[in-house]
């Protein structure tokens, strides 16, 4: 039996601005009304269909809704919660007569008669979020089903948001397995039972033929909506299309197919996938050597059932690579300089030089992508560039050792291949990206050291340069102060304890070519005043640099702790494994475990769908990013903002 929950609600006039119809005794589920449901209906009732991304407080998208539902008579449909979806809308988005919600707790209340009477009177109708898998078994080849179907035919609005949203379209992926599926694995078996594609719930005409997904963020999701589209496509035997729709986004259906977005976020919209792909092998990860997406943006107009979009926000082509989804024709770089740098180390003409240093190295990069060259060209151009400047810790610029020396490490990995090459403890190879370039192409192994590592520099024709070329004053000034802080430590008998940031200094560049294919490259100094051949993490394959088919990292921080973390290589595999975005694979492992363990510092991430992370956790961090536009976004500090490409 539901509980009875009654609230007195007074409106403008005085009048009882509430109501409660008690359950038939026969079924349990929960049910709320706030208004007046006898109050006649204001406006005009529109057909239309109101698909929300799962966010929060879209109320412009909300009252398009209320508006075609005649400002008047709202039932909201859920399987878990209670009356808060209801209570917003009333009092927050306002205008409407009433809204009545029941909670589906069985199957058995999709045959109530209260709840079929609400639905056949209500002026429009909401599914709210939660577990789309209860929708299916509580309502398909139901009343509540039909009752559905009917109020779409009779020109009335139907809208859903999250869940609400996904099971609205002819083909739906149900969750039916319990989970919740995520790029990686769909792609990697797309019509394996964890797609759990299901049909013939809904049978609303301007869905016909499309699969719909929710909470697109960082595009994380598109990987599962190709693999529900092709399973989907495996089950019609015709093609498909799939709709996702952006967190941040509603998408508003007008009654004749035309549809615009509204959006609480920058960027944020609708992305359309082009079905009609090849058969798919069962039990194989998916292979497609293309995917066509068109972005529906604030400025366009959705055509539906067909998918066209007049006035795109994007057009986009990818390719599915044994289960990899990698952006094709759209190449990205994005670099960094090192963390560490705090508000007030610089003065207005190093900070000056350091942004046009760092736009000279996305230049150069962006120059070798554009001419078709490879990731890896892109990689060690923008490097060459950052090694050059004395105003970051690597070739030109570098540190000095106790011993008054300079010794530069390096290392690179090619994510198309797996092969890799580094180098450590170099005193005059004047660019150490090219030699460890070399190692991984023109040599068997992947790192080399000292003496042997320059000895081989030689013999392939790296150039070589006089120690003295690395000595900048500014560094040698850097040492002098370490020295004599050593000095007075070991005076007073009192250890020296280094800041994090005496760790750091390293440059980095990560690079997706028009192919579709990662490279990671990271050069660095070392540390001030270090001793005893001290390695960080910068040469170490895993810590300090990774590049695999889907992810590429250049870390830069304590290297102690990226070392024990296996930090650039963590932050792949929860991208591969755990199916995270870049953006969350990098902060848990930069701003989480890097932290927890003792450590601190930075990372570039970059994804082969060409999205972008910078986690950081201290004041500041030389970074940018350039895209196929060639435009070069460059920051410093942790205050200054880095708009990111969508």
């Amino acid at each position: 039996m539901a509980s009875v929950f009654g609230v007195l609600r007074c409106g403008a006039a005085g009048v009882l601005a509430l109501a409660l119809a008690l359950p038939a005794q026969a079924a349990d589920y929960g049910h709320y009304l706030l208004g007046d449901t006898s109050a006649k209906t204001p406006g005009k009732v529109q057909p239309g269909l109101l698909l929300m991304g799962g966010g929060d407080r879209n109320f412009d998208a909300m009252r398009w809704f209320m508006q075609h539902a005649g400002n008047g008579h709202i039932v909201v449909l859920r399987a878990s919660l209670g009356g808060e979806i209801g209570e917003e809308f009333f009092n927050e988005v306002g205008g409407i007569k009433s809204v009545e919600t029941f909670v589906f707790k069985d199957r058995e209340a999709s045959t109530d008669p209260k709840i079929l009477a609400a639905l056949k009177r209500a002026d429009g109708i909401f599914i709210a979020g939660g577990d789309q898998s209860r929708y299916v078994r509580y309502w398909r080849g139901t009343p509540v089903a039909e009752a559905l179907d009917a109020h779409v035919r009779a020109g009335k609005p139907l809208g859903g948001t999250s869940a609400g949203l996904a099971m609205q379209g002819e083909y739906l992926y149900g969750a039916m397995d319990g989970g919740s599926q995520i790029s990686p694995r769909a792609l990697a078996d797309p019509l394996g039972p964890e797609n759990t594609i299901e049909t013939g719930f809904l049978h609303l005409d301007l869905l016909k033929g499309i699969v719909t997904d929710t909470h697109f963020t960082e595009r994380n999701r598109l990987g599962r909506l190709i693999a529900f589209v092709a399973k989907a496509e495996s089950m019609a035997g015709r093609p498909l299309i799939g709709l996702g729709v952006d967190e941040d986004a509603a998408v508003a259906v007008e009654g004749d197919g035309t549809a615009r977005v509204y959006a609480t976020a920058p960027m944020a919209g609708a992305t359309v996938v082009r079905g009609g792909f090849a058969k798919q092998a069962e039990d194989e990860p998916m292979k497609l050597d293309r995917v066509d997406t068109v972005g529906a943006g604030t400025g366009s107009v959705l055509h539906l059932p067909d998918g066209r979009v007049d006035k795109p926000a994007f057009e986009r082509r990818y390719a599915v690579r044994n289960g990899v989804l990698t952006a094709m024709d759209t190449p990205m770089l994005v670099i960094h300089g090192g963390a560490g740098v705090e508000p007030g180390d610089l003065n207005k003409e190093e900070e000056q030089a350091a942004r046009a240093a760092l736009e000279a190295a996305l230049r150069a990069g962006h120059a070798k992508l554009q001419a078709g060259a490879s990731s890896l060209d892109a990689v060690t151009a923008a490097i060459n560039v950052m090694e050059d400047a004395p105003q970051f810790n690597a070739g030109r610029g570098a540190v000095f050792t106790h011993d008054g020396r300079n010794e530069l490490d390096t290392s690179i990995m090619d994510g198309a291949t797996g092969k890799a090459g580094a180098a450590a403890g170099l005193h005059r190879v004047k660019n150490p990206i090219n030699l460890a370039r070399a190692i991984m192409e023109k040599s068997k192994h992947v790192m080399m050291v000292g003496d042997g590592a320059e000895m081989f520099a030689k013999e392939q024709g790296i150039e070589l340069v006089d120690p003295s070329y690395f000595r900048t004053e500014k560094r040698w000034q850097q040492l002098q102060k370490a020295l004599a802080a050593e000095k007075n430590a070991q005076a007073s008998h009192t250890p020296l304890e280094l800041p994090g940031k005496a760790y750091f200094g390293t440059v980095g560049a990560l690079a997706l070519d028009a192919q579709g294919h990662l490279a990671a490259g990271t050069s660095t100094g070392g540390m001030t005043n270090k001793r005893y051949g001290r390695v960080g993490d910068s040469p170490i394959i895993g810590a300090g640099t990774w590049a695999d088919a889907r992810c590429a990292v250049s870390g830069t921080g304590w290297g102690e702790f990226y070392i024990r973390d296996a930090a650039a290589h963590e932050i792949c595999a929860r991208v591969r494994l755990a199916g995270e975005s870049i953006g969350q694979a990098g902060e848990g492992v930069i701003n989480g475990d890097i932290p927890k363990a003792g450590g601190d510092g930075g990372a570039i991430a970059l994804d082969a769908q060409g999205v972008a992370a910078f986690p950081f956790n201290t004041g500041g961090m030389y970074r940018g990013w350039i895209g196929a536009d060639g435009v070069p976004h460059v920051a410093i500090y942790k205050t200054d903002k880095l708009p990111l490409p969508r």
